[in-house]
């Protein structure tokens, strides 16, 4: 029984790589019998006795005894007169066991072995590591900021395993610091070579319809079903929810009371705009629900093409656009329809560039009560404001010129970008 440096890491290997001992124990003998079989051609009479927990092991090698002169194969066989000079009564046709030291292997082998255990560990890690990824896919992690890239976010879970947070999911105003929480969901396990590499993900529709889950009872319940989410990061989504107990509002559980529930969610998403949406089977109905908060006075469906003229009047014509034409685009993608916006009384479309946006889309960027300032003196749209002179403005409003100055950039960006 020996103790080389290879047999002491044996409890190493366990306590730091959390393998069970059974898994361990095979792992070894995996890696002895490759190195037997190289020594001696053969390993299907030795036996490995290993001891885990201790760092202990032998290995015994059983051969038949024959006579002298009958000696054919050294691994298998072993002559009458070496038998005797281990023990004196054995006879020709019994079988004698002996231990074979690990030096007896050389000390190349011994260092091979090391290296082939060590690669085994690491196999059967990564292995395992790609397993447990590979089943919560989809499911929201927490890991801890490690490193910040120019183009990727390193992090760190509870038991050491790196995952990573390309810039392309991350949301566009997230900013991390070494140290930060951060929750995405586990999007794809990929491997690398050996090594599994773990992708999170902030911008996928995936993601929020989690947080649904996680952030209100009745989802996670199901009391509540989130049919379809659509989303671009960042800036705005939409999501259709159903109940099949008349006696929920689904919507109303979602948002909560002024907001409460989602308030969390929009928060982490980077004060993302999300419309909440009653999801019918009537498509005529859930394009409507789906252009809120514009009102739709007619819908033409051409179910066959997956189309929908919509008809409007034109005061609701930027609200159904929406800022950037995030509202209409959105909309599309939660209803599967292509939407043409038509203004009532004309017969081509309406675009994005055509139209005014409502004050109200800007929400991110200019403050409530400033938007309520403009608002008082009719003024609930960008163009209606950029038409203004700023000192008809500052006598008619309480604002002061720099905010008014300030206002009018971001609503002019709007129209140049």
């Amino acid at each position: 029984m020996e103790n080389l440096a290879l047999i002491d890491s044996f409890s190493e290997f366990k306590d730091n790589k959390l393998i069970d001992r059974v898994t361990l124990m095979a792992i070894l003998e995996d890696v002895f019998r490759n190195a037997l079989k190289k020594k001696y051609g053969s390993d299907d009479n030795f036996d490995i006795i290993i001891n885990p927990d201790k760092g202990d092991m032998e290995i015994w090698r059983r051969r038949v005894i024959v006579a002298d002169e009958d000696l054919d194969f050294e691994n298998e066989e072993i002559t009458l007169t070496e038998a005797r000079m281990i023990e004196a009564d054995f006879e020709i046709g019994e079988e004698v066991s002996e231990e074979v030291k690990l030096i007896d292997l050389g000390r190349r082998a011994i260092l091979a072995l090391r290296q082939n255990l060590i690669s085994k560990i690491h196999e059967h890690d990564n292995t395992n590591l790609y397993k447990q990824f590979k089943d919560i896919i989809g499911d929201i992690y927490t890991a801890e900021v490690h490193h910040v890239r120019p183009r990727v976010v390193i992090l760190v879970d509870d038991e050491g395993n790196e995952i990573v947070l390309p810039k392309e999911k991350q949301i566009p105003s997230d900013f991390f610091r070494k140290g930060d929480n951060v929750r995405g969901i586990i999007e794809s396990v990929e491997l690398k070579g050996n090594k599994p590499q773990i992708i999170m993900s902030r911008t996928s529709e995936k993601f929020l319809e989690k947080l649904f889950e996680q952030e209100i009872p009745e989802v996670f319940d199901g009391l509540i079903t989130v049919k379809n989410v659509v989303r671009i990061p960042g800036e705005k989504a939409k999501v259709a929810v159903d109940s099949y107990d008349d006696r929920i509002d689904p919507v109303g559980a979602c948002v909560g009371m002024k907001g409460s529930r989602i308030h969390g969610i929009v928060r982490e998403l980077g004060n993302e705009n999300i419309d909440v949406i009653n999801y019918t089977s009537n498509i005529q109905l859930f394009i409507t629900r789906a252009l809120s908060p514009a009102k739709v006075s007619s819908i033409k469906i051409d179910e066959e093409n997956k189309r929908a003229e919509v008809f409007l009047k034109l005061e609701e014509v930027s609200k159904a656009i929406g800022r950037g034409g995030h509202n209409i685009k959105l909309a599309g993608q939660l209803t599967g329809y292509e939407l043409d916006v038509i203004r009532e009384g004309d017969v081509a479309g309406a675009t994005a560039d055509e139209d005014d946006v409502e004050l109200t889309e800007f929400s991110d960027e200019i403050e409530g009560w400033v938007i309520e300032e403009f608002a008082k003196i009719g003024l609930d749209t960008a163009k209606s404001i950029l038409k203004q002179e700023v000192e008809d403005l500052v006598r008619r409003t309480d604002l002061e010129e720099e905010t008014i100055l300030d206002v009018m950039k971001i609503l002019k960006e709007e129209f140049d970008s």
